[in-house]
């Protein structure tokens, strides 16, 4: 059952708002920064509340209603989770108690790249009214940076471990031949490294800055399933992609992140990451 916040918040405690494979793995590096800290998990529905409450995160339906306020929030809810995103996010926002961090995990999709050019945190972004998914990120991006709060905007998120298979390239090697051209270009990043990065930047107690996660290893797609066919990783077989003439992408780099947090990712590249598993 969904819990009610009672007691005094301590300076290192943590509200997650969708704590999903992103807000788990944030709970965890969490908790090893600050041994002996709360962590808070809002959903949006009671579902997953016994996993969290194994995991040590207190969930919860409520909190964004009541009048608790928490030093850390991160809001990593995906939008289609939401029936109003942005008044979710509004809420979110207003339990900041403003004396550490707030920060909204976004996406890399609202820069105005598509010719698989270069791209890096000041890159210009898609203009309001041009595409009703960038529209909302960028307008989820202003309520934050009017908070004061962060945004982390994330290039494509994959994890492969026994509870969670998730990415581009499991999606393609179920499907074995995509419709979808093969020199387009993707941006990777690893969600552990989602996670130290985010945490990273709750840290540093920054206000109103935008940051990019990426592993700075961009691959074309055919690229991505010939490191995957020839992994010998996996039971199936990649085949093909099969389009001619949908966009291409951006190469994505985020090293001024970087040089700003001293943070580095644990998977250098998704090569790397297919050596390890």
């Amino acid at each position: 059952m969904a819990t009610h916040l009672q007691v005094a918040i301590p300076e290192h405690n943590l509200l997650i708002v969708g704590p999903g494979v992103l807000g788990r793995l944030v709970a965890q590096n969490w908790r090893q920064e600050y041994p002996g800290c709360q962590v808070f998990g809002q959903t949006v529905t009671t579902d997953h509340h016994h996993e969290l409450t194994k995991l040590a995160i207190n969930p919860s339906l409520e909190w964004t209603k009541a009048s608790h306020k928490f030093p850390y929030v991160i809001f990593c809810a995906p939008p289609y989770q939401s029936s109003d995103y942005l008044a979710h996010l509004r809420l979110a926002a207003s339990c900041w108690n403003g004396e550490g961090s707030l920060l909204f995990t976004s996406s890399s999709a609202p820069y105005d790249c598509n010719d698989n050019g270069f791209c890096d945190e000041d890159s210009p972004v898609v203009p309001i009214g041009r595409s009703p998914r960038t529209d909302v990120l960028l307008k989820a991006e202003k309520i934050v940076l009017e908070f004061g709060g962060s945004v982390l905007r994330l290039s494509g998120l994959y994890i492969s471990f026994s509870e969670f298979n998730k990415g581009a390239h499991v999606y393609w090697l179920e499907k074995g031949i995509v419709e979808s051209r093969p020199d387009h270009i993707l941006n990777l990043i690893h969600y552990e490294d989602a996670a130290s990065l985010s945490v990273a930047i709750l840290k540093k107690k920054f206000r109103g800055r935008i940051f990019l996660g990426c592993d700075n290893h961009p691959l074309s797609r055919q690229e991505i399933m010939d490191l995957v066919n020839k992994s010998g990783k996996f039971s199936k077989k990649f085949e093909k992609f099969t389009g001619t003439d949908d966009p291409l992408g951006k190469r994505l780099n985020n090293s001024r992140t970087r040089q700003e947090l001293g943070w580095e990712p644990k998977y250098t590249s998704f090569a790397h990451f297919l050596e390890t598993i």
